[in-house]
């Protein structure tokens, strides 16, 4: 006789799965992801980037967002562009400039790095099931929601829990534990999503902290608007 397997969570939640009811959640996830990226094709909307070093704001910019033909975010700014400084020396300005640079190409990196892992590809979540990488468990305190925790999602050793509305099938929350090259050079991702009324499910704010340099990443989505 075969039994279902005895999944154990993080704190040490135990219980059992049915196979068929696991596999009945990734393919709602899935087919949830694939609809949701192709309605959001039609619609563009405000990006606000908010960029912390050490908790001190250092940049904070505007886009206007659409998805392109390869389903990738293509942004127009909407800052006008800075006025020049015309009391600083030329060696303090190279100084600063060299810095901003320094943070803002890191967090290039981990934005970059953060957009395989958000909005979830649905090719990406069939590979985790097919890998045995996913786990499935209540979420605490949500009888209305469950969780998925898929390991080695994008990289060997990262871990992605992705909690869901099990009525409306829409994904609540997501958080992302992942490394850039190395896996000393953590970045952490916690994500919200709403829904655009009579429209798709999409991520509202996200805040990326890159660990190694106390790099913050926080973004916001507003004013969604059909094409």
């Amino acid at each position: 006789m075969l039994y279902p397997p005895l999944i154990v969570l993080a704190g040490g939640t135990r219980f059992t799965l049915p196979v068929s009811g696991k596999q009945e959640r990734v393919a709602e996830i899935k087919q949830a992801a694939a609809q949701n990226k192709q309605e959001m094709a039609q619609y563009t909307w405000v990006e606000q980037v908010t960029i912390s070093l050490k908790g001190e704001q250092k940049k904070q910019e505007h886009f206007q967002v659409h998805l392109g033909p390869d389903g990738k975010p293509q942004k127009t700014s909407l800052d006008p562009p800075p006025a020049p400084s015309e009391h600083e020396g030329r060696l303090k300005k190279h100084i600063v400039e060299k810095k901003k640079e320094e943070y803002k190409e890191y967090a290039d990196q981990i934005k970059e790095l953060i957009q395989q892992y958000v909005p979830p590809e649905k090719d990406l979540i069939e590979q985790a099931r097919e890998k045995g990488n996913i786990m499935m468990g209540p979420a605490a305190g949500a009888p209305g929601q469950y969780r998925l925790v898929l390991s080695n999602y994008v990289k060997q050793g990262d871990n992605m829990t992705l909690v869901v509305d099990k009525a409306q099938k829409d994904l609540v929350s997501l958080s992302i534990a992942t490394y850039l090259d190395d896996p000393k050079d953590a970045v952490n991702v916690t994500v919200a999503f709403a829904r655009v009324p009579n429209g798709p499910n999409h991520v509202s704010g996200e805040t990326i902290n890159g660990v190694s340099k106390q790099l913050t990443v926080a973004i916001q989505n507003s004013n969604y608007q059909h094409l």
